[in-house]
């Protein structure tokens, strides 16, 4: 008896062995970035690498970049597992929490504190377009910029601020649409290329340091509430060891070190704070508000699929709503 107990023993030890073999086989030892590139990847990576040299040398892990030159390319990316952790905006972070199997596990802060920075519309200088009044009765006559459409602060506000809640649609009613990140539209305005085009207040405090010359020919003509920090979400079948030190990682990060947050002010970041999927529910709001607005406009739909519709979507927003209230709550 004593010798079949000794054998099961081993046998348990055995396996437990096996299985911790099998989760560090499965714990990778590189892992994607993803970046959006908002600017020039040159401009990204001198800023970016001392950052990510940091994650590679305090983890252990082969930390890569992955430069995408649109939000689809880093959710599609969390999507089938070439991204693990990325640097995206709320409305991308949106589309990688519903349809890629990705969390929100961070919020960047700006360097000066603030909780969140603002969406744009900005116009040359030297434009005779000072307000939006000003760009939407002389649509016809104006080349507009606008975001990539999974983009927050270059897309989603200004769509809804700017357009839906003046019931016009930028597609219709400009001369000419283009679309770009936030530095290619800045450059453009510049440049004359294009009248009027979306950016951020993150874009343009890069500029500053960037192109300084460029950003003294740029007026801003409008400008949004505020909107909440971008978020760092992270693909959820990344096994819980490797999760556990990006976590470590980013939350200490730049809290006792000035080299540390020398090189987070070089992002104009201030450390990071904790965040959940919560973080996007304002934006949720936004593009039900917006969904609602395209609703209600609609010439091809019925009334009574309007109703049907706009039931949903107003279900919609009452949950979103009952959901925030908690959370004001909880803060209190």
């Amino acid at each position: 008896m004593r010798h079949l107990f000794k054998s099961a023993l081993k046998f348990l030890g055995l396996a437990a062995s096996c299985l911790a073999l099998s989760a560090q086989a499965q714990a990778p030892k590189e892992i994607n970035f993803g970046i959006m590139s908002t600017e020039t990847s040159q401009n990204l990576r001198t800023t970016w690498e001392p950052f990510l040299a940091d994650m590679s040398r305090q983890t252990g892990l082969e930390v890569k970049a992955f430069f995408a030159s649109d939000y689809a390319g880093i959710i599609q990316g969390i999507r089938f597992g070439k991204v693990d952790i990325a640097w995206l905006g709320n409305k991308g972070a949106m589309e990688v929490v519903d349809r890629a199997g990705g969390e929100v596990i961070a919020q960047t802060v700006a360097a000066n504190g603030d909780a969140g920075y603002w969406s744009l519309l900005i116009a040359h200088k030297d434009s005779p377009y000072n307000s939006v009044e000003d760009v939407l009765k002389n649509a016809g006559n104006i080349s507009f910029g606008n975001g990539d459409p999974n983009s927050t602060s270059g897309f989603l506000v200004p769509g809804y601020y700017v357009f839906a809640q003046n019931k016009v649609d930028p597609k219709a009613i400009f001369k000419r649409n283009l679309t770009g990140s936030h530095e290619i539209n800045a450059l453009a305005v510049a440049n004359k290329q294009l009248d009027v085009a979306t950016c951020n207040t993150e874009a343009l405090s890069r500029l500053k340091v960037t192109a300084p010359a460029k950003l003294a020919q740029l007026k801003v003509i409008w400008k949004s509430p505020l909107i909440p920090s971008d978020p760092i979400v992270m693909r959820k079948k990344l096994d819980a060891g490797t999760q556990k030190i990006l976590k470590d990682f980013l939350f200490g990060y730049g809290k006792n070190s000035d080299a540390e947050r020398k090189i987070l002010g070089a992002l104009q970041w201030a450390p990071f704070r904790v965040s959940d999927n919560d973080q996007l529910l304002p934006i949720r709001q936004l593009e039900l508000f917006k969904q609602q607005a395209v609703v209600k406009a609609s010439e091809n739909l019925s009334e009574t699929e309007k109703a049907s519709r706009l039931e949903k979507i107003n279900d919609e927003l009452a949950k979103l709503d009952r959901r925030m209230k908690e959370l004001e709550l909880a803060r209190k």
